[in-house]
Protein backbone atom coordinates (compact mmCIF):
# COMPACT_ATOMS: atom_id res chain seq x y z
CA UNK A 1 0.00 0.00 0.00
CA UNK A 2 1.28 3.30 -0.84
CA UNK A 3 0.59 5.83 1.90
CA UNK A 4 2.17 8.71 -0.56
CA UNK A 5 -0.51 9.64 -3.05
CA UNK A 6 -0.22 11.95 -5.52
CA UNK A 7 -1.80 15.64 -4.40
CA UNK A 8 -2.00 19.01 -5.40
CA UNK A 9 -3.01 20.99 -1.83
CA UNK A 10 -4.25 24.81 -2.20
CA UNK A 11 -6.17 27.39 -1.09
CA UNK A 12 -6.35 31.54 -2.14
CA UNK A 13 -2.18 31.93 -1.73
CA UNK A 14 -0.38 29.20 -2.48
CA UNK A 15 -0.50 25.52 -4.47
CA UNK A 16 1.62 22.83 -3.72
CA UNK A 17 2.21 20.66 -6.84
CA UNK A 18 4.18 17.89 -7.28
CA UNK A 19 7.76 18.76 -7.55
CA UNK A 20 8.71 18.14 -11.72
CA UNK A 21 11.35 19.47 -13.68
CA UNK A 22 8.99 21.58 -15.38
CA UNK A 23 9.15 24.18 -11.95
CA UNK A 24 13.20 24.23 -12.65
CA UNK A 25 13.46 27.54 -14.12
CA UNK A 26 10.76 29.33 -11.22
CA UNK A 27 13.21 27.27 -8.33
CA UNK A 28 16.46 28.96 -9.46
CA UNK A 29 15.26 32.23 -9.72
CA UNK A 30 13.77 31.46 -6.23
CA UNK A 31 17.22 30.51 -5.12
CA UNK A 32 18.90 33.41 -6.25
CA UNK A 33 16.79 35.25 -4.11
CA UNK A 34 18.72 35.96 -1.27
CA UNK A 35 21.62 33.91 -2.81
CA UNK A 36 20.09 31.25 -0.82
CA UNK A 37 22.71 28.29 -0.76
CA UNK A 38 24.88 31.02 1.19
CA UNK A 39 23.19 30.32 4.28
CA UNK A 40 25.89 27.88 6.04
CA UNK A 41 23.30 26.42 8.34
CA UNK A 42 21.03 25.25 5.85
CA UNK A 43 21.05 23.44 2.43
CA UNK A 44 19.33 25.23 -0.46
CA UNK A 45 21.22 23.67 -3.74
CA UNK A 46 22.75 26.17 -6.02
CA UNK A 47 20.44 26.84 -9.63
CA UNK A 48 23.49 24.44 -11.42
CA UNK A 49 22.42 22.00 -9.08
CA UNK A 50 18.89 22.63 -9.14
CA UNK A 51 17.85 19.41 -11.54
CA UNK A 52 20.11 16.80 -9.84
CA UNK A 53 17.77 17.82 -6.80
CA UNK A 54 14.89 17.75 -8.13
CA UNK A 55 15.64 14.43 -9.37
CA UNK A 56 17.39 13.22 -6.44
CA UNK A 57 13.57 13.89 -4.62
CA UNK A 58 11.31 12.47 -7.51
CA UNK A 59 13.70 8.92 -6.84
CA UNK A 60 12.87 9.21 -3.32
CA UNK A 61 9.26 9.53 -4.07
CA UNK A 62 9.14 6.45 -6.52
CA UNK A 63 10.39 4.59 -3.09
CA UNK A 64 7.78 5.84 -1.23
CA UNK A 65 10.40 7.87 1.29
CA UNK A 66 9.47 11.54 0.53
CA UNK A 67 7.13 13.04 -1.18
CA UNK A 68 8.25 16.41 -2.63
CA UNK A 69 6.14 20.04 -3.34
CA UNK A 70 6.90 23.18 -5.12
CA UNK A 71 5.36 26.07 -3.67
CA UNK A 72 3.18 28.07 -6.10
CA UNK A 73 2.63 31.90 -4.75
CA UNK A 74 -0.72 32.66 -6.53
CA UNK A 75 -0.25 36.75 -6.48
CA UNK A 76 3.35 36.29 -8.51
CA UNK A 77 2.25 33.30 -10.80
CA UNK A 78 5.49 31.40 -9.99
CA UNK A 79 6.88 28.78 -7.66
CA UNK A 80 8.84 30.26 -4.95
CA UNK A 81 10.27 27.84 -2.94
CA UNK A 82 9.66 23.77 -2.01
CA UNK A 83 9.06 21.52 0.30
CA UNK A 84 8.73 17.86 1.43
CA UNK A 85 7.47 15.22 3.79
CA UNK A 86 10.37 13.03 4.51
CA UNK A 87 11.37 10.46 6.83
CA UNK A 88 8.20 8.71 6.04
CA UNK A 89 7.39 6.11 8.66
CA UNK A 90 4.29 4.46 7.55
CA UNK A 91 3.98 1.97 10.03
CA UNK A 92 4.13 4.31 12.77
CA UNK A 93 1.74 7.27 10.85
CA UNK A 94 4.35 9.75 11.10
CA UNK A 95 6.42 11.91 8.52
CA UNK A 96 8.25 14.80 9.21
CA UNK A 97 7.87 18.49 7.11
CA UNK A 98 10.92 19.45 6.38
CA UNK A 99 13.85 20.71 3.71
CA UNK A 100 11.36 23.78 2.68
CA UNK A 101 12.95 26.77 1.59
CA UNK A 102 11.57 30.18 0.12
CA UNK A 103 12.62 32.71 -2.09
CA UNK A 104 13.86 35.56 0.39
CA UNK A 105 11.40 38.26 -0.90
CA UNK A 106 8.33 35.65 0.33
CA UNK A 107 10.08 35.73 3.71
CA UNK A 108 7.08 36.87 6.81
CA UNK A 109 4.41 37.32 4.01
CA UNK A 110 2.04 34.46 5.33
CA UNK A 111 3.71 31.70 2.40
CA UNK A 112 4.74 29.29 4.92
CA UNK A 113 1.97 30.05 7.07
CA UNK A 114 -0.35 28.78 4.64
CA UNK A 115 2.05 25.99 3.54
CA UNK A 116 2.10 24.49 6.81
CA UNK A 117 -1.53 24.71 6.91
CA UNK A 118 -2.22 22.82 3.59
CA UNK A 119 0.14 20.23 4.72
CA UNK A 120 -0.54 19.79 8.09
CA UNK A 121 -4.25 19.33 7.69
CA UNK A 122 -2.97 16.69 4.52
CA UNK A 123 -0.94 14.78 7.19
CA UNK A 124 -3.61 14.79 10.08
CA UNK A 125 -7.07 14.91 8.20
CA UNK A 126 -6.32 12.69 5.37
CA UNK A 127 -3.08 10.64 5.76
CA UNK A 128 -4.11 9.96 9.75
CA UNK A 129 -0.74 10.69 11.07
CA UNK A 130 -0.16 10.20 14.79
CA UNK A 131 2.27 12.92 14.84
CA UNK A 132 4.69 15.11 12.64
CA UNK A 133 8.27 16.23 12.89
CA UNK A 134 9.61 19.22 11.94
CA UNK A 135 13.98 19.46 12.40
CA UNK A 136 16.20 22.26 11.91
CA UNK A 137 20.25 23.22 12.74
CA UNK A 138 20.13 24.48 16.02
CA UNK A 139 21.95 27.81 14.54
CA UNK A 140 18.75 28.42 11.82
CA UNK A 141 17.10 30.59 14.62
CA UNK A 142 14.92 32.12 11.90
CA UNK A 143 13.67 28.67 11.12
CA UNK A 144 13.07 27.95 15.01
CA UNK A 145 11.09 30.70 15.53
CA UNK A 146 9.08 29.95 12.43
CA UNK A 147 8.35 26.27 14.00
CA UNK A 148 7.78 27.62 17.21
CA UNK A 149 5.16 30.03 15.84
CA UNK A 150 2.88 27.40 13.86
CA UNK A 151 2.53 25.49 17.43
CA UNK A 152 4.99 22.48 17.27
CA UNK A 153 6.96 21.62 20.48
CA UNK A 154 10.93 20.76 21.01
CA UNK A 155 11.28 17.17 21.50
CA UNK A 156 15.22 17.88 21.92
CA UNK A 157 18.60 18.30 20.39
CA UNK A 158 20.23 15.53 18.61
CA UNK A 159 23.78 16.39 19.11
CA UNK A 160 26.34 16.10 16.79
CA UNK A 161 23.68 14.78 14.54
CA UNK A 162 24.94 15.68 10.84
CA UNK A 163 28.09 16.71 8.90
CA UNK A 164 26.99 19.87 6.71
CA UNK A 165 28.02 20.96 3.51
CA UNK A 166 31.22 23.11 5.32
CA UNK A 167 32.28 20.27 7.44
CA UNK A 168 31.16 21.58 10.62
CA UNK A 169 28.71 19.70 12.77
CA UNK A 170 24.84 19.97 13.21
CA UNK A 171 22.96 20.00 16.39
CA UNK A 172 19.51 19.15 14.87
CA UNK A 173 16.64 20.79 17.06
CA UNK A 174 13.68 18.27 16.97
CA UNK A 175 10.02 19.46 16.66
CA UNK A 176 7.06 17.72 16.42
CA UNK A 177 3.09 18.30 16.58
CA UNK A 178 0.86 15.08 17.59
CA UNK A 179 -2.29 14.01 16.44
CA UNK A 180 -4.10 15.55 19.80
CA UNK A 181 -2.74 19.04 19.51
CA UNK A 182 -3.92 19.18 15.68
CA UNK A 183 -7.15 21.30 16.26
CA UNK A 184 -5.34 23.56 18.43
CA UNK A 185 -2.62 24.16 15.88
CA UNK A 186 -5.11 23.96 12.91
CA UNK A 187 -7.12 26.98 14.77
CA UNK A 188 -3.66 29.10 15.26
CA UNK A 189 -2.62 28.64 11.86
CA UNK A 190 -6.32 29.53 10.20
CA UNK A 191 -6.65 32.83 12.26
CA UNK A 192 -2.70 33.68 11.41
CA UNK A 193 -3.29 32.71 7.83
CA UNK A 194 -6.22 35.05 7.87
CA UNK A 195 -4.97 38.02 9.73
CA UNK A 196 -2.80 38.53 7.05
CA UNK A 197 -5.47 39.03 4.23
Amino acid sequence: MNWLEPVTLEDDVIRLEGLELRHLDDLCDAARDGKLWELWYTSVPTPDRMAAEIKRRQELLARQLMQPFAVFDKSSAAVVGMTTYMNVDTANRRLEIGSTWYRKSVWRTGVNSHCKLLLLTHAFEVMGCHAVEFRTHFFNRQSRAAIERIGAKLDGVLRNHQITANGTLRDTCVYSIIAGEWPTVKAHLTFCCRSRE
